[in-house]
């Protein structure tokens, strides 16, 4: 009986191991939890509108699966060891007050040395699995935008489309030769009123050279929230630099941030990351999400992610009125002018009546 015991027990705790290496196992596939596990354990997160954060997603919940299988089994165990073997239930049997002590079973000591090197190891595999995924250079984009941000607010620009999207039938260059010759220029000229040179490498204080300016771009300001138009069912980079302090390009449904620095290249920071694509059209905030000074918290921007149609027909819109605003080329796709999932805030301190942000849609 005795002996029957100790097999259901090992049995029980090789089912345990099984399930827990299982479940971490699953925590590197795309595999989707069931629904009703993945509000349980999603904490909070939004759903995802790229493959990379279905990836992430995943991930996370599966792990949090692991983490409560073992969990459970590692309470179980305690709450058997204090109800099992307490000093009364061991006075009742007729054994000694101590339980039989396993501090020199070789095999169960190896057991458990073991198991959780190969739980650790496991979690950092698929942990660098879904990284690599989110953070690989290899997805052949299809439109490369240029992200600059800049207290407070940001700057995109269109640096390149292929010619499946661009409306020209040809691949469109963005790049803005004059402006981005000036800023080139801006690494050793100084700027009108600066007197000193920049100590480090004796560069101008005003370098703007890693900046990049294309000819069509979208100005964010204090009244109006910059919208970033892009397709849907299109790999896209993303290449960013900021103009002044550190600021991070953030869309809480990408479930991912990459921050943006002057002088990326220079600091040895990489400025570019990719997406499969975007999988589901509609408004999404954007947001900067590293404390950049006093207008941080108003710092957003909007995703607007159209079909590819509509985006051939804004880009063309754009090419033909080079002057006209991005609420026109919006409005002639037949999106919203301006930005609905945030607004534009009013920058003065004096808002105490409430009256804190600018409604733009009301001047239609």
């Amino acid at each position: 009986m005795e002996k029957r015991k100790k097999r259901s027990f090992a049995r029980k705790a090789g089912l345990g191991g099984v399930m827990a290496l299982g479940g971490l196992a699953l925590a590197g596939c795309d595999v989707a939890p069931p629904e009703s596990v993945g509000k349980i354990l999603g904490m909070g997160w939004p759903t995802g509108i790229t493959p990379e954060a279905t990836s992430m997603y995943n991930f996370w919940v599966w792990v949090w699966v692991v983490a409560w299988i073992i969990g459970i089994i590692m309470w179980a165990l305690m709450l058997t060891a204090v109800f099992s073997w307490n000093a009364k239930k061991a006075e009742k049997r007729g054994e000694g007050e101590f339980p039989k002590q396993l501090q020199y079973n070789v095999p169960l000591e190896l057991v458990l040395t073991i198991a959780p090197i190969i739980i650790v190891m496991g979690l950092f595999f698929f942990t660098i699995q879904t990284q690599q995924k989110v953070t690989a250079l290899d997805k052949d984009p299809d439109v490369v935008v240029d992200v600059t941000a800049f207290q407070w607010n940001w700057k995109f620009g269109y640096q390149n489309v292929s010619a499946d999207l661009s409306p020209t039938g040809s691949e469109y260059v963005g790049l803005d030769t004059e402006r981005q010759e000036l800023a080139e220029a801006s690494s050793i000229d100084d700027p009108e009123l600066v007197d000193n040179p920049n100590p480090i490498h004796g560069m101008s204080k005003g370098d703007q050279s890693y900046l990049h300016f294309n000819q069509i771009e979208t100005l964010g300001s204090t009244d109006e929230v910059p919208v970033l138009v892009l397709p849907t069912n299109t790999p896209i980079e993303f290449q960013l630099a900021s103009g002044d302090v550190a600021h991070s390009f953030w869309i809480p449904e990408f479930l991912f941030k990459r921050d943006a620095f002057a002088h990326p290249e220079a600091n040895q920071q990489q400025r570019a990351f990719q997406i499969e694509a975007i999988e589901e059209e509609g408004a999404f905030v954007g947001r900067c999400a590293e404390m950049c000074g006093t207008y941080h918290a108003m710092m957003n921007f909007e995703l607007r992610a159209v079909s590819p149609e509509a985006f051939q027909d804004y880009m063309q819109f754009r090419i033909d009125n080079p002057d006209a605003p991005n609420s026109e080329a919006l409005a002639s796709i037949g999106e919203a002018p301006y930005a609905t999932s945030t607004h534009p805030f009013n920058s003065s301190r004096q808002t105490w009546d409430g009256e804190n942000y600018v409604d733009n849609n009301a001047n239609i």
